[in-house]
């Protein structure tokens, strides 16, 4: 199954799109409360993103092989969000679903952190912060040479890197050396939610202005509603068709997105909901899953 095929055959709507991020934030919470620990906050947050790459019919995987050598590269750089990339992989097909309750829990295929080694569809063991964008560069120079001197189709890599990660030096060792060379199949997305364990990044250590220093490494920038997949979309499309240089998109996100009474709370970081909050959470998530097959919420 060739790359532009695979990428075709994702395709699916913005509101399908839309129920799908819904039905990964519900498994999250699942998740983390049958696991008793986890990072909800980061995991909510991205969920839109991921729904809208994976679906958005530019991103090439195929869904009855998980090692399709034709198949386009993700990386979780914030690797504490695992909880969200496992609901995706049930969500494809390469997990069972009831496997997501087995989260952190001893011989599980889920860990913690995600380890390529044990959940199929894991690209890259990720957990210590600030380490995906240089996989990821590493990926995409790699692909570019098969594509020059093979014949091969060029694949296109893509990371997502939380903003409280940006405070890591490694990132902008990476920004510089895939600006340098150019690597136009390269996509990164700023999951930009102001928070991380300690508070707000606007008050730990901001990073503003995040857009403009990654122009100064040579990297195109395109900004992004991280709720809202047609935002999505359409940054996505853009940032593949854009050539000479790679793509950094900047997502507006929320923290807890989706859960009332964890969105913008820094004590949603690492804290699993009690079987109460479950509940609360899931009641919302459900409500707004309504709304969204019966059309009244976009």
């Amino acid at each position: 199954m060739a790359t532009e095929s695979m990428r075709r055959a994702a395709a699916r709507d913005d509101a399908e799109i839309a129920r799908i991020a819904n039905r990964l934030r519900r498994d999250v919470v699942e998740m983390l409360t049958a696991a008793g620990s986890g990072h909800p906050g980061g995991s909510l947050s991205a969920a839109d993103i991921l729904a809208t790459l994976f679906y958005s019919g530019e991103f090439a995987f195929d869904p009855a092989d998980p090692k399709n050598p034709a198949r386009d590269r993700f990386v979780l750089s914030k690797g504490h969000a695992a909880p969200v990339l496992y609901a995706l992989m049930a969500q494809i097909g390469y997990l069972p679903h009831e496997e997501l309750l087995t989260l952190r829990q001893m011989g599980t295929r889920l860990q913690g952190h995600p380890d390529s080694h044990l959940c199929p569809g894991v690209e890259v063991c990720s957990g210590s912060l600030g380490q995906g964008l240089s996989i990821a560069a590493g990926m995409a120079l790699g692909f570019k040479l098969d594509a020059a001197h093979e014949g091969a189709e060029l694949r296109r890599v893509f990371a997502i890197t939380g903003d409280g990660e940006l405070q890591e030096g490694q990132n902008w060792e990476a920004a510089m050396f895939a600006g340098n060379h150019g690597l136009d199949n390269l996509v990164l997305f700023l999951d930009l939610n102001n928070l991380q364990i300690d508070g707000h990044v606007s008050d730990v250590n901001s990073i503003a202005p995040i857009q403009d220093k990654f122009r100064a490494f040579g990297w195109h920038v395109i900004d992004a509603d991280g709720h809202d997949v047609a935002s999505l979309r359409a940054a996505i499309a853009q940032a593949v068709a854009h050539t000479g240089s790679p793509v950094a998109i900047a997502c507006s996100t929320v923290k807890g997105k989706g859960v009332s009474f964890m969105e913008d709370r820094c004590s949603w970081h690492g804290v699993a909901p009690t079987a109460e909050e479950c509940e609360r959470a899931l009641a919302e998530l459900d409500a707004a899953y309504e709304k969204l097959v019966n059309g009244t919420e976009a």
